[in-house]
């Protein structure tokens, strides 16, 4: 079923045109736009807003030697001044913020507040970046032998490839490589060929940054790669790569993993994320209303931290889903660009196929499916759905197949439970274990959600949402979301190579463990 929403409809002037000024705004040639056979669209309207020249897998090769040969260089430079390049990049990325979050709008499909806020979090993983290249520590370890001191220190760790998704275009990348360069890396990077004008946008706002810093930041210090999945795996498999962050599927991630794991090389896998939220009886159901509406809607279900079941306790259960179901059907579905709008487009029609397929799934499995219906916006290349809600009856032996798998795509699934020990168990009873949330305000159900004997998942919330993540905590998550950490916390330490160091500065040489062995 088709609806026509005439109010979040509109006739904008070309998105290509626009996407092209902005491009060239940031120093992009805009003669690279229009001679490859790379076809960039904008889920906006489905129109064609580049052809771009894809690097075949021979030819990255050389792009990565010369990230290796940067790195050698830029290894040298100390910490702190190599937080001045990422401060530069800071600078020109809060300068280019409307700018930048506007194409990701119209790359993407975001509206205008997630463009804005994805831009957002680049600045403040650059900020959080610059402090941290003056905090790179190790440690002075205590040791039994006298005259000796032991310590642990930090070293750059070589090229970092970075492979992202197109949910995220820029943020991912800042990501890495904010905290890649501070450590002393190269990065090069290989986009979704789904955004990949994004990706050029951002590569020029870096050149800029390095180009006000000198001399000291070498050519091919930040490196775009264009191309489809073998460009990927030449990435992946090419031994200067020290390290692989790569962004997008399960599925992606159990194939890049060996080919890493066969040249020993260390990785950094963000991958499904399957996640649920818990409403108990002692919620503040308007709070929680809010925070399920945004974590399960925003971004058109499109976020890896999406909330895509939801387990209400039985008592609340039916004011709550009753109020949920109000709010899906008045929520307004159109072009981003609009005020007002909160879901977008899906990103092309195999995302849209794919949604359709999950609830077609979800029916037979004896769901009552409110929502779901394609939206007229901008005519048949361009794919915007109302979000659905699915229930599940009680007693239906745990969760159908269908929860059990995620999909790309706005559907909540919802079920009750009756106790906090089912919610649990429902919650972690899927393969994937990125994020997680439970809206209580009983301490003892909060506490024993974010214990050990609770959430299963490296982001567990209290009181808010399983997606909105800040930069300063470490993202990612367990099993088969790969185990991967990025952003903030510690997560500096997988872009460096760590060093034990004894130093006998004594005239004598006593041996660990009291061994002896005169000679």
């Amino acid at each position: 079923m088709t609806i026509l929403d005439q109010s979040t409809t509109t006739s904008p002037a070309s998105v290509a045109a626009e996407a092209v000024a902005l491009l060239t705004g940031f120093g992009v040639d805009p003669a690279l736009l229009r001679r490859g056979d790379l076809v960039a669209r904008s889920p906006l309207t489905g129109e064609e807003t580049a052809r771009l020249a894809v690097v075949d897998p021979a030819s990255a090769a050389p792009v990565i030697e010369r990230a290796h040969e940067a790195h050698l260089a830029w290894r040298t430079v100390p910490a702190p001044r190599r937080g001045e390049l990422v401060r530069l990049l800071g600078e020109e990325l809060r300068a280019a913020k409307d700018d930048l979050g506007r194409l990701v709008t119209l790359e993407a499909g975001k509206v205008t507040s997630e463009g804005l806020g994805e831009v957002q979090e680049m600045i403040d993983i650059c900020d959080f970046a610059v402090g941290l290249s003056r905090q790179l520590y190790g440690l002075t370890i205590a040791t039994e032998r006298p005259q000796h001191r032991m310590m642990e220190s930090w070293h750059p760790l070589g090229v970092v490839g970075i492979i992202s998704a197109f949910n995220f275009p820029v943020a991912v990348w800042a990501w890495n490589a904010a905290l890649a360069l501070v450590c002393g890396n190269s990065v090069v990077w290989k986009p979704s060929e789904k955004t990949p004008l994004t990706a050029l946008g951002v590569q020029a706002l870096f050149e800029r940054a390095r180009q006000r810093f000198g001399a000291d930041a070498p050519e091919a210090l930040s490196s775009v790669l264009i191309g489809d999945a073998a460009v990927g795996a030449a990435l992946v498999e090419h031994r200067l790569v020290a390290l692989v962050s790569a962004t997008g599927s399960t599925a992606m991630g159990r194939a890049v993993a060996p080919k890493l794991a066969a040249r020993f090389a260390r990785q950094i896998l963000e991958l499904g994320g399957n996640n649920a939220a818990i409403v108990s009886d002692t919620a503040d159901l308007d709070l929680a209303l809010r925070g399920v509406a945004f974590a399960a809607m925003g971004t058109a279900g499109q976020r890896c931290t999406t909330l895509r079941r939801l387990f209400v306790q039985e008592e609340v259960y039916d004011v709550f889903v009753d109020r949920l179901k109000s709010a899906y059907g008045s929520v307004r579905v159109g072009d981003p660009r609009v005020p007002g709008v909160l879901v977008g487009p899906l990103i092309d029609h195999a995302a849209h196929d794919g949604m359709v397929a999950a609830l077609a799934e979800a029916k037979q499995a004896g769901g009552t499916i409110h929502g779901g219906d394609r939206v007229d916006v901008a005519g048949e290349d361009a794919f915007y759905m109302r979000p659905a809600l699915v229930e599940f009856p009680p007693g239906a032996g745990g969760q159908p197949a269908i929860m059990q798998r995620e999909t790309f795509a706005p559907i909540l699934y919802v079920m009750r439970y009756r106790s906090l020990e089912q919610a649990i168990a429902l919650q972690n009873d899927v393969a994937a274990g990125l994020s997680s949330s439970i809206f209580t305000r009983d301490l003892h159900e909060a506490e024993r959600f974010v214990s050990v004997e609770g959430s299963d998942c490296g982001i567990a919330n209290v009181n808010i949402g399983p997606s909105g993540a800040e930069i300063g905590g470490a993202f990612g998550g367990e099993k088969d979301t790969g185990g991967g950490r990025e952003s903030g916390s510690d997560s500096w330490r997988a872009y460096m190579r760590r060093a034990t160091n004894t130093i006998n500065y004594g005239k004598t040489l006593p041996l660990a463990q009291g061994v002896v062995f005169d000679v």
